[in-house]
């Protein structure tokens, strides 16, 4: 008997001793295929972080430490951090254990947040905003100047087409105001000033209009109102994505603001102007400005990325973005151009059956430009007669970052001509390569049969699905309507109301009401959809 107690006493000691023993750390590089903004985890995954550094991070913090903001832009951010980061939340805590795992994608937004950031910051603090906005484009694009969501929202501020063109934003052939640094900022912040004035200076209630639409936040308060709820952001029933949206901007500025205490480090920018902005005065071949500036493809379109083509768009905006110590060695280059010869031009000669449009696609131009060019006032020409058509100077796969180029680049096409392939880099996650395509996170793991917790290793393939006809970006169709023309939109899978409206910066209520929808019933994909009713006499 005595012999028996001793072995169950044995054993409930081995079982305390089991549950207070805690497995070390493994220091893997295996990091989530999503960021925060993307992966939404329930809140009873929220985790504690690990606050202590590494020996070879402690001397890096020790040396970012040594800065003053007068060299380093995140610094002057970090001292004039405003908002209540609101760290003891929970989703807070949880975007927070996301960011502090992934010093690689800090160091990727940096990179990319180089050329642009020291502009916003200065543009923010002349307007008296918050520098905490500076932080935004990390949740919206990662700093990607090139991002293009699955909602069809575009840039490092991701505007969707009709918000940016209600802020003044033009979007055409040749250019999308969308991705250009200069005016897509001063958009964004107009947006967001309008929005704290309507949200009476509440900037969490404005940073979740600007996600998901004022009249989505404005429901939600008079929601909470009725229901005699509190009507701060993280009592408001909003979309998913915004729950996650605001807290991990709160979680960027917490980080920046104890980026030692949570072992994650921002790479160095310089608190200097990066570029000068010059007026060309006229359209202009990128291929000259490379040429002229010294620069490289690339590092034309990545500081001008709001060009399109090979080309500045013939009517403006003309101006070019060079870094600040090539400025002046440009201005005296282009001043010996003069404007005719700053794009290059052939005659052709119209054949039967050819119109604008098929001639505009040959030279890779525009209808708009060759009418411009040739003082046309009508689409109508005839066999035998000649034009004067603008023509890029180099061939097509020389202008790197096009959006021709883009759209396909790092993707192999398939036998079947309408499914790509893409190799995956060290580095890479979900979010990034389907940012980059315009797909979602979703698709993509529905594609290739993953997981949104999948590891992507270099060298997996995987499968993406990329819509061929870019003039169709949102798939709308006019519909001939007696004398009148509305627009419509085919639903495709994945789609919702709330996500269609979105897109075309309506109002669910308006969908509803413009097609008899029932918001109980699922929609089909194939339906089609009113997004702008017939106007009278249009």
């Amino acid at each position: 008997m005595l012999t028996f107690k001793r072995a169950l006493v044995l054993l409930l000691a081995i079982l305390i001793a089991g549950c207070n023993f805690q497995p070390v750390k493994q220091q893997t590089a295996e990091k989530l295929s999503t960021p925060p903004d993307v992966k939404y985890e329930t809140l009873a995954k929220a985790k504690e972080i690990d606050e202590t550094p590494t020996k070879q991070q402690q001397i890096s913090v020790e040396q970012i430490a040594k800065l003053t903001p007068k060299q380093d832009v995140w610094l002057v951010i970090r001292d004039d951090l405003e908002l209540d980061t609101h760290v003891d939340h929970v989703w807070v805590k949880s975007k927070l254990n996301w960011f502090a795992k992934n010093q690689e994608y800090m160091d990727r937004v940096s990179d990319r947040a180089h050329p642009y950031l020291y502009h916003i910051v200065s543009r923010l603090k002349e307007r008296n905003m918050p520098l905490d906005l500076a932080l935004l484009p990390i949740v919206e694009s990662a700093y990607q100047p090139f991002a293009y969501s699955h909602a069809h929202a575009s840039g490092i501020w991701q505007f969707i087409s009709a918000t940016g063109k209600r802020y003044g934003l033009k979007q055409n052939w040749w250019y999308d105001g969308r991705r250009d640094i200069v005016a897509a900022t001063e958009a964004a912040l107009d947006y967001l000033e309008m929005l704290h004035g309507r949200f009476n200076g509440n900037w969490l209630h404005a940073l979740a209009a600007y996600n998901s639409g004022e009249g989505n936040v404005e429901r939600a308060i008079r929601r909470n109102k009725r229901a005699k709820k509190p009507t701060d952001f993280w009592h408001l029933r909003l979309p998913r994505e915004t729950r996650g949206y605001v807290p991990s901007l709160l979680a960027v500025a917490e980080l920046l603001k104890n980026s030692s205490k949570y072992n994650i480090l921002f790479k160095r920018i310089p608190n200097t102007p990066y570029f000068d902005q010059i007026d060309v005065g006229s359209q202009i071949d990128l291929a000259t400005v490379a040429e002229l500036s010294g620069l490289s493809m690339e590092e034309v379109y990545t500081l001008n990325p709001g060009f399109n083509r090979w080309a500045t768009d013939p009517d403006g905006p003309h101006r070019i973005l060079v870094p600040i110590e090539r400025s002046s060695a440009f201005k005296q280059k282009l001043a010996t151009i003069p404007s005719a010869n700053r794009v290059q031009w052939t005659r052709h000669t119209i054949k039967e059956g050819e119109s604008l449009g098929v001639i505009a696609r040959k030279y890779k131009t525009s209808i708009s430009a060759i009418k411009s060019a040739n003082k046309l006032r009508s689409n109508l020409i005839r066999a035998g007669h000649s034009l004067l058509i603008p023509k890029s100077k180099l061939d097509d796969k020389a202008y790197t970052l096009s959006a021709d180029a883009r759209k396909f680049r790092g993707l192999k096409k398939t036998g079947d001509g309408t499914r790509y392939v893409y190799t995956v880099r060290r580095g890479d996650n979900l979010w990034d390569i389907g940012r980059h395509y315009g797909v979602s996170v979703k698709q993509m793991t529905q594609w290739n049969g993953i997981s949104r917790k999948s590891i992507l290793r270099p060298g997996q393939k995987l499968v993406v699905w990329v819509e061929d006809d870019e003039a169709n970006e949102n798939n709308i169709v006019k519909v001939a309507n007696q004398s009148t023309d509305m627009d419509s939109y085919t639903v495709k899978s994945g789609d919702s109301l709330w996500l269609i409206a979105r897109r075309f910066d309506i109002h669910v209520k308006d969908l509803v009401k413009w097609n008899n929808l029932n918001k109980k019933k699922p929609l089909q994909p194939g339906q089609t959809l009113i997004v702008r009713p017939a106007v009278s006499g249009a």
